[in-house]
């Protein structure tokens, strides 16, 4: 039985792991926790509550039209948007809105999907 999140990855190339870096930590503000010694050669690993975001670094990646995305509950959306647009972060609108559930899409720069949602706590 599931009983929680551990943790989600994402991937990015090797070329865009500083870019990717700069935008999980500094931009979406997640604090980077140590990795355990056998995974330190490349990426990252982010506290979020109970949960863990670890960044990998792949050669291949997949296309960035996938629908794969992660889901990241804000406090305020507003805010978080304003955030996003001054780091140049291109603001994708909700293409199917969910009423009572405001949220945007932004792409990392591996082209990995996040969707950004109003925390309704």
């Amino acid at each position: 039985m599931v009983i929680a999140l551990n943790h989600v990855n994402v991937t990015v190339s090797a070329a865009q792991e500083v870019a990717a870096k700069h935008f999980y930590g500094s931009v979406l503000g997640l604090k980077q926790v140590p990795k355990p010694a056998a995974s330190r050669q490349s990426g990252a690993w982010y506290q979020i509550g109970e949960n863990q975001l670890h960044l990998s670094v792949e050669d291949e990646l997949r296309g960035p039209s996938s629908s794969r995305h992660i889901c990241f509950a804000v406090s305020d959306l507003a805010e978080t948007e304003k955030r996003f647009c001054e780091a140049g972060v291109e603001i994708i609108p909700d293409p199917r809105p969910v009423p009572g559930s405001p949220r945007f899409y932004v792409r990392d720069p591996g082209g990995n999907q996040l969707e950004i949602v109003q925390s309704s706590l």
